[in-house]
């Protein structure tokens, strides 16, 4: 019913930028946070940044300041700008969506594909 897919990711080298961007489609009513998460091999999943409904931001201590989450409401994207790449933040990078759906006043918890971010030293 609903998906989200990522773009974006790619090979870049340190001190350089990317912007990832989140669409997502279906039977959507509303959403109620969308956040990025990123895993490291060998590593759990972890927040990155997150926006609310109402356009709070939240963002982990290692990016804040090189990282800017944001969302076009009519185009039902989101994305991630991301300044100052370190190697460190080489991971696999997940859309995530807490929504509600046309046909339901529960909320539902949504992952996307997941795009490789490579930062080269």
């Amino acid at each position: 019913q609903v998906q989200l897919v990522e773009s974006g990711g790619g090979l870049v080298q340190t001190g350089g930028s990317l912007r990832l961007s989140c669409a997502a489609s279906g039977s959507i009513s509303s959403f109620t946070t969308m956040g990025w998460y990123r895993q490291a091999p060998g590593k759990q999943r972890v927040l990155v940044a997150a926006i609310t409904n109402g356009g709070t931001t939240n963002y982990a201590e290692s990016v804040k300041g090189r990282f800017t989450i944001s969302r076009d409401r009519a185009k039902n994207t989101m994305y991630l700008h991301m300044n100052s790449l370190k190697p460190e933040d080489t991971a696999v990078y997940y859309c995530n969506a807490v929504l509600s759906l046309v046909s339901s006043t529960e909320e539902y918890d949504y992952w996307g594909q997941g795009t490789q971010v490579t930062v080269s030293s």
